[in-house]
């Protein structure tokens, strides 16, 4: 028969899967500190020697990492999906950087119809919250604030799709993104009538899921990245036709 008897689960293996799930769920962040050893083994309810085996084994697998006199984080690796020389490659050419927003564009009117369906109350709530910071931010006229907000209001309906596969994926999407490796997602918020586009788009995007309409939840986050592609498009071609207009009055100045 196939069965066998049921040994009872160390402490430390119980916190090493708690800690795997807060990981996999994308609840635990790459880079974020954990609270430190006395209070995270209260918090568990486990000794700190447990404890302690349980961070070695998730050292040795790679998840977490302790940097000398500060702590134990989550490791950083977690969100970096590509190698650094693709990184660089990808910001030397326009063609990734389309290529980026396309990828973007299919992936996330996927998840915000999958947010829209399967998202629980608790989700809208938080974008809801994020979208509201947002409209107050644009009084203020902070383009780094309002790069950021738009950084999390995307990532929390990525979130609220529950598809851990996808989160992460996306999470390293926009980890290029942060680092600037396709464009400067500030400079989005410089021009007035692109701030309040920006915004609006945002706007429908929140009411479509507010409402739970997939469709339109989908179709909204498509209008918003064909936009951002077209902008890019336009700021690409103004600046070649600048280097151009330089180089004329430059030969100009020259005769």
């Amino acid at each position: 028969m196939p069965f066998h008897k049921v040994q009872p689960e160390k402490l430390s293996t119980s916190v090493v899967r708690q800690i795997e799930l807060l990981i996999l769920r994308g609840i635990l962040r790459p880079g974020e500190r954990l609270p430190a050893e006395r209070e995270l083994s209260e918090r568990l309810g486990v000794s700190r020697p447990s404890l302690r085996v349980a961070v070695v084994d998730l050292q040795k697998s790679g998840l977490l990492t302790t940097r000398a006199g500060s702590g134990i984080y989550v490791a950083e690796v977690l969100g970096s999906a590509f190698s650094p020389a693709l990184t660089r490659l990808f910001a030397t050419h326009d063609e990734a950087m389309f290529d980026y927003l396309a990828f973007r564009r299919d992936m996330e009117g996927l998840t915000a119809e999958r947010a829209a369906q399967l998202g629980s109350d608790s989700d809208l709530q938080v974008i809801q919250a994020i979208y509201d910071k947002m409209a107050t931010t644009q009084n203020r006229r902070n383009p780094e604030e309002e790069a950021r907000l738009d950084a999390q209001f995307h990532t929390a309906i990525i979130e609220a799709s529950h598809n851990v596969i996808m989160l992460h994926m996306m999470r390293s999407m926009f980890q290029l993104l942060r680092e600037g490796v396709f464009y400067n997602r500030s400079q989005m918020f410089l021009q007035h009538t692109t701030r309040d586009d920006l915004l609006a788009q945002h706007r429908a995007i929140n009411d479509a899921l507010q409402s739970r309409d997939p469709a339109a939840a989908r179709a909204a986050v498509e209008t918003h990245l064909t936009y951002v592609e077209s902008a890019l498009e336009a700021q690409r071609k103004s600046d070649r036709n600048e280097v151009i207009a330089r180089q004329r009055i430059m030969h100009e100045d020259s005769r």
